[in-house]
């Protein structure tokens, strides 16, 4: 048996527009190139992609389960421009076969910097999924998966307003230098901290969730590779690989951008009609003669609540998905960018503190410009701003540069800095 966990990262940032020591606006962020592209995406992406997904959990009657984590930020950006794949995403919650997971609001690296602001990030996205999806999230999964054994233990310790317990485990990479010869294929649990098992809801360990790399990124990144000698990538091949998984584990953990479909990969590769024929292959090689099936679907929560771990992944260090070092290098690799996001979270303390003063001071217009400048600040935590900085070259840097709207990574900080330095300028006057 294989159950087959979908997962999919939802995401767009609040891109900033050209703003030089000039500028004394308030007014950050290009909405013109924020509307073209999550237009453009919508387009490409997130209208068909759900379309399907919709259509392949009614046509499979439930069989077919998949889960995502939306970021806030993507999700005010459908409210002004395509609220109908907000829409889509909501008649997906109401099938019963979709679970959202948790994350930072503003998919930023707040827990690095600010555990305060980590909190609030959480918070923050949980009312958000509860507002839209009618779901309370109890997997977590941070930003670009970036991982540490603390965080496990700090995840175990958030409580929901009952006082329990609210995450039963996360997300995570399954890097071959932590795994050494074990399987990403079983639920594993981070190691004790302080003598202590990290545990999650009704004292089961906190589990964790590992991505099978390997074959997640068959799709997401080889599927149009001409030179790949696998390609082309059909259905049945793919299916095959992951009914293999069985004997060595008993999870394939497809972790994924949903822009994997139609914006990495074009639609005239292929990616839609593999997609839309993958669930009946998986089925069917393992199909038994009484016409059931021995894999199946299942979302994140199931899947911690079914399993037990199997052994302890041992993270003392950071780990992401990004890039082919795994690391926190495509955010945090050069001295610009360790300069920008010390900064952007001194900045906090700053603006935090002013409003705690203003608490006392019977100021709203003052109180209401701090609210404004903080939400500004929020949408500057963002982690893509950090990764437009990178300068790594080769293959990492080629991925950079697509994403990236400046003609080079200094030209990304200069930008942001000046944003940085005009938000001071605010919080001062106020």
């Amino acid at each position: 048996m294989a159950s087959i966990v979908f997962y999919f990262q939802v995401h767009q940032p609040h891109r900033l527009k050209p703003y030089s020591v000039f500028h004394t606006d308030p007014f950050y962020f290009d909405e013109d190139s924020n509307g073209e592209i999550c237009r453009k995406v919508a387009d490409k992406c997130y209208r068909p992609t759900t379309k399907l997904m919709l259509d392949l959990v009614k046509r499979h009657e439930g069989n077919f389960r998949l889960s995502y984590a939306i970021t806030g930020t993507v999700i005010e950006q459908w409210k002004k421009f395509c609220p109908d794949v907000l829409d889509l995403f909501v008649e997906l919650a109401e099938t019963g076969c979709c679970e959202f997971v948790a994350e930072t609001y503003y998919h930023s690296l707040s827990y690095i910097y600010s555990q305060d602001e980590f909190a609030h990030q959480v918070d923050m996205h949980t009312k958000l999924i509860e507002e839209h999806f009618g779901q309370t999230p109890t997997v977590f999964r941070n930003t670009e998966l970036i991982y540490t054994n603390e965080l496990a233990s700090a995840l175990s310790k958030i409580k929901d307003k009952d006082g329990n317990r609210r995450f039963l485990g996360t997300i995570c990479e399954g890097t071959d230098s932590h795994l050494g010869y074990r399987s990403p294929n079983y639920v594993y649990r981070p190691p004790s901290q302080d003598g202590s098992s990290v545990l999650g809801p009704d004292g089961r360990p906190f589990g964790l969730l590992l991505k099978n790399y390997k074959l997640s990124d068959d799709i997401a990144f080889r599927f149009s590779n001409k030179g790949w000698e696998e390609w082309p990538l059909t259905t049945e091949k793919f299916a095959k690989w992951v009914h293999d998984i069985n004997g060595d584990g008993y999870l394939c953990n497809l972790f994924m951008d949903y822009e994997t479909f139609g914006e990495h990969q074009w639609e005239d590769t292929g990616i839609f009609n593999f997609m839309k024929k993958l669930p009946e292959a998986v089925f069917d090689v393992a199909h038994k003669s009484d016409g059931t099936t021995e894999n199946h679907f299942i979302t994140p929560s199931e899947a911690l609540k079914r399993f037990d771990p199997v052994g302890e992944y041992d993270v003392p260090e950071y780990i992401s998905w990004a890039d082919s070092e795994r690391d926190l290098s495509a955010w945090r690799g050069n001295a610009m960018q360790h300069n920008a996001l010390e900064e952007t979270y001194k900045v906090e303390k700053i603006l935090k503190d002013r409003l705690v003063e203003m608490k006392s001071v019977p100021d709203t217009k003052q109180s209401e410009e701090l609210d404004h400048i903080l939400n500004d600040w929020r949408k500057l935590t963002t982690s893509d701003h950090f990764y437009y900085m990178c300068t790594k070259y080769w293959a990492d840097g080629d991925v950079h540069k697509y994403f990236s709207p400046y003609d080079s990574p200094y030209d990304g900080y200069i930008n942001f800095m000046n944003v940085l330095d005009n938000v001071r300028t605010r919080i001062a006057k106020a």
